[in-house]
Formats: C-alpha cells, sequence, structure tokens
C-alpha cells in the first residue's frame, strides 16, 4: 500500500501510525473541554466520538459505558489524567 507514496509520505504515515495512542489520548483531552462547552445535540455527537476513541485507546467497555450513561464529563476528565499518567 505504501509503494503509492513517495518516501517523505511513506515517513510521515508510519509516524502517525506508531504515534496514534498520543494523538487519541489529545483528541480525547479536547473532547472534555468541547464536551463542557456544548450543549444539546452536539453534546451527545461528543459523546459518541469519545466513545469511539476511548476504544481506540483500549479503554475496557464497561469502562466506556459506564462514563458515557453517566455522561459526566468529570468521569471522562479523570479518565484521560489517569491515561497520561501512565
Amino acid at each position: 500500500m505504501l509503494e503509492n507514496y513517495s518516501p517523505y509520505q511513506q515517513k510521515v504515515i508510519k509516524n502517525y501510525y506508531a504515534n496514534i495512542d498520543k494523538v487519541s489520548l489529545q483528541r480525547l483531552s479536547e473532547l472534555v473541554t468541547e464536551l463542557y462547552l456544548a450543549e444539546g445535540k452536539k453534546k451527545d455527537k461528543l459523546w459518541q466520538t469519545a466513545a469511539t476513541t476511548m476504544k481506540k485507546l483500549e479503554v475496557p467497555q464497561s469502562r466506556i459505558d459506564h462514563i458515557t450513561s453517566k455522561a459526566d464529563v468529570t468521569l471522562l476528565a479523570g479518565l484521560v489524567k489517569e491515561l497520561m499518567g501512565k
């Protein structure tokens, strides 16, 4: 698949996937901020995005379900803090 890209592009793609966990964690922390400020349907969509991002970070499904069912941003912020501490 990578043979269709220049060596520079291949390096960028490989680096992205090598750091996907850091990228996902950064995105999850940004979602915490967005969720604090969001209202209505946008907030629901952000919670869906947060659940998807937590799956990428390999958070146990039971914990994802607990955080999303409560829809408590402080729980999500605690998870982000915990994951950053690892």
